[in-house]
């Protein structure tokens, strides 16, 4: 059985035989497991200089790390993958911030990924690239040589030609990524707006849903949602519920209505958007008949469009609990720090209504995450972006436009004055789509699309190719 590497912008390495977070690692570190794999990317930490990737084994999985230099950190990661494929892939165009001397350090670093992986490989490896801070390393991994079968995983949206274009040095990019086998999205829209590009960008044709050809070499594209493990999640929330930090939220409402967000501090979450329907609905509803918590742990607080918004949150939960709030009553709570997976599990049981309303998002796994803690009996109404990846799966949620605040408020009103039988048939078609589905199966599905056997043999000159135009483009 074929080694699976994994490689992605950060790495999971466990502190010791056991115990990791969720998210990525929950999905793969099963598959890895039981056919041996390699985990290989940067180690967060920031150094003077380069040195050899450090490397820890922990059962049948290999971590491989490197350390960045401080202006690869700035050039690649905050420069770069933040400053520019972030805002741009999530159709924030305004928020950009290019330096040329940022795009060369993201491919420099996206290189040396790749020498640096080469001599860890196998033959037989089955290679899997994650996310945006990594377009360039296909390849780069091509033009070292490695035929290994390479498929590269998009967590985030992908907008439309026109939208990506705005991004200087996409075109390269979009180049390079194209010389993996196999490319998976969140959802079809993105596959298709992918497809789109490549056509404009690399002359590439589309010869069906899920295959696109380049040069003669057919390229698989496939939509791959990323899933939770729901009944695992469902357990842990009807246990959480009973626990005490669930206890005390559940005693200070005093039979108020619970509204929930949890978000990190990110300019694509939707967060002033949100607050503005929140004032709309408490202006509207008896005095102390529901109260919000939103959870949102600050990110990426070195940069200045993330110190704004922090900013503005701030500004819109004092202006909202100043002119609504009572001496013993405050209907919003900001909370701008993190809480534990399992807390939030008993916090969203309690919640009669999910907010989740991101301008975009790839997936959004919190939205799947408040159905699968919902009591079957008595559930709460999830009120769902439609520009979240979740909503193609969750139609059943009230979907909403986050850009009109009016109409979020008129949808919160909504979920808050819902009767039972419409939350439970509601909640049940959501439960029902999720219900199923693993985060391991999610990663079987794609090695399974990426098996040696169904892929066309990629020649090297092919990617040698792609790389020459993607650093004339």
């Amino acid at each position: 059985m074929s080694r699976i590497v994994v490689v992605s912008n950060r790495v999971p390495v466990p502190a010791g035989n056991s115990g990791h977070a969720g998210g990525l690692a929950v999905a793969l570190l099963g598959l890895m497991q039981r056919r041996g794999g390699l985990w290989f990317g940067w180690s967060g930490a920031v150094t003077d200089a380069h040195a050899p990737p450090a490397f820890a084994q922990r059962g049948a999985v290999g971590y491989a790390t490197l350390d960045l230099t401080e202006a690869e950190h700035q050039g690649y990661y905050t420069g770069y993958s933040n400053g520019v494929l972030w805002p741009m892939l999530h159709a924030l165009p305004h928020l950009m911030s290019f330096r040329r001397q940022d795009l060369d350090i993201y491919r420099r670093v996206n290189k040396r990924f790749a020498a640096c992986l080469t001599p860890l490989l196998r033959s037989d490896d089955r290679i899997w690239v994650h996310d945006y801070h990594l377009m360039s390393l296909p390849g780069a991994l091509r033009s070292q040589g490695i035929r290994n079968p390479t498929g590269f995983f998009l967590h985030v949206p992908f907008p439309a030609p026109e939208a990506v274009a705005v991004a200087p040095g996409i075109r390269g990019l979009v180049q390079d990524v194209l010389a993996a086998d196999l490319l998976g999205f969140q959802t079809s829209a993105d596959r298709d707006n992918f497809a789109a590009s490549a056509s404009d960008f690399a002359g590439a044709s589309r010869t069906g849903d899920h295959m696109i050809e380049l040069d003669g070499r057919p390229i698989r594209l496939g939509v791959f949602p990323a899933e939770i493990a729901a009944r695992e999640f469902a357990a842990t929330a009807a246990t959480q519920v009973e626990k005490e930090p669930a206890r005390l939220l559940a005693n200070s409402l005093r039979d108020q209505a619970l509204l929930l967000g949890i978000d990190r501090l990110d300019p694509t979450k939707g967060l002033p958007e949100r607050l503005d329907a929140f004032r709309r609905v408490i202006s509207r509803r008896p005095a102390r008949s529901a109260t919000m918590l939103q959870i949102a742990a600050p990110s990426r607080e070195d940069v200045v469009a993330y110190q704004r918004l922090r900013a503005e949150v701030d500004s819109a939960a004092g202006a909202i609990n100043s002119e609504f709030g009572e001496p013993d009553w405050l209907p919003l709570r900001l909370l701008a720090r993190p809480q534990t997976r399992d807390t939030v599990a008993g916090f969203m049981r309690l919640a009669r209504v999910g907010v989740v309303t991101p301008l975009r998002d790839g997936m959004n796994l919190v939205a799947k995450e408040y159905v699968a803690a919902q009591d079957p009996s008595d559930p709460g109404v999830l009120v769902l972006s439609r520009f979240a990846g979740a909503a193609a799966q969750l139609d059943s949620a009230l979907l909403v436009n986050p850009h009109d605040a009016e109409g979020m408020a008129e949808a919160l009103h909504r979920a808050l004055d819902m009767p039972l039988a419409e939350r439970q048939e509601r909640w049940q078609a959501c439960w029902d789509a999720i219900a199923g589905a693993t985060p391991e199966g999610w990663g079987e599905d794609f090695l399974r699309a990426l098996a040696p056997g169904d892929l066309a043999r990629l020649p090297v000159a092919g990617s040698a190719q792609s790389a020459a135009a993607a650093g004339s483009a």
